[in-house]
């Protein structure tokens, strides 16, 4: 990550799942100084410095470095996975519709939330494996809808993909890149970038009939 995108694009976390006070705030934080330095970069001194707090503060709400980054790490993949299933959930028709419901939900989740989504996905290796594990446990579960998605629809004839898992591994990653260039100079509001996504989307995944809502 460079520091040049970290000073276009604002820290911002999913109100509803910060943590209120000072506890959200080292988290904003730490998302800032993550997304400008990286993880190995940036010090426990420099998150307390940021916010005008010593360590001793600090400590109190985060026993360490890795626990703010596991905190911002859990709290992005929690943020896709609850959007996911919810647009899943609020999907009617078949395959296809639930194609677009995810792709629009994954990058409408990283076009509003791109610093976390960055750090989330760019700095998780940093993390040791139990530190990790409940993202990655969340990760997986996202990834198994988009694939249970594909494969429905190849098996009742609306996708014509051959490789389910190349194509479910294609649209994750055309999403996840929109956290890496969209901002607020880009020309394109972030539902201009999910509805056209989501129609790359069902090109890969060989949806040739199907028609949008108002087509």
């Amino acid at each position: 990550m460079e520091s040049a995108r970290s000073a276009t694009v604002a820290a911002e976390l999913p109100e509803q799942a910060t943590p209120p006070g000072t506890a959200g705030r080292i988290l904003v934080a730490g998302l800032e100084l993550f997304a400008e330095k990286g993880f190995s970069g940036t010090s426990i001194r420099d998150i307390g410095g940021r916010l005008g707090i010593n360590s001793a503060t600090l400590y109190s709400h985060y026993r360490s470095k890795e626990h703010v980054l596991a905190a911002l790490v859990l709290l992005g993949h929690q943020e896709l996975h609850t959007r996911l299933q919810r647009a899943l959930v609020a999907s009617r028709g078949g395959p296809a519709e639930q194609l677009v419901a995810l792709v629009r939900a994954h990058v409408l989740a990283h076009a509003e939330y791109p610093l976390l989504a960055l750090v989330a996905n760019a700095e998780l290796h940093a993390l040791g494996s139990e530190a990790a594990a409940p993202a990655l446990a969340l990760r997986e579960q996202s990834w198994q809808l988009l694939l249970a998605v594909l494969d429905e629809g190849v098996r009742c004839g609306e996708f014509t993909v051959a490789d389910p898992l190349l194509a479910a591994a294609a649209i994750v990653s055309m999403g996840r890149q929109v956290a890496h260039w969209y901002g607020p100079r880009q020309p394109y509001t972030p539902t201009q970038i999910a509805e056209t996504f989501s129609g790359y989307a069902l090109a890969v995944a060989g949806a040739a009939h199907y028609e949008r809502e108002g087509t």
